[in-house]
């Protein structure tokens, strides 16, 4: 079930296949803001950089895993990084 207000911090987050996407660093609004370490995984560009997560693409938050609707590939269109709120 998907209770975005059950997310909390150091959960990990994976794509709709379960590979590994990053850990959660806090919530911001209606977003997932990934760790910084976590946020170049799966995404080969922003290294070192926040990477955001729109809560439209949490599709099931289960004991400490969160799993978004989205594979991995399709994620780095959608980031979004904390130095313009854009896309990546």
């Amino acid at each position: 079930m998907s209770r975005f207000d059950d997310i909390k911090e150091h959960m990990q987050v994976i794509d709709a296949e379960g590979a590994p996407v990053g850990k959660v660093d806090a919530i911001e609004g209606d977003r997932i803001k990934l760790t910084r370490d976590s946020s170049s995984a799966g995404t080969g560009s922003h290294e070192g950089h926040h990477h955001f997560i729109p809560r439209g693409l949490v599709a099931e938050v289960e004991g400490d895993t969160v799993r978004l609707s989205a594979r991995a590939d399709a994620l780095e269109s959608i980031f979004e990084t904390e130095e313009d709120g854009s896309p990546s």
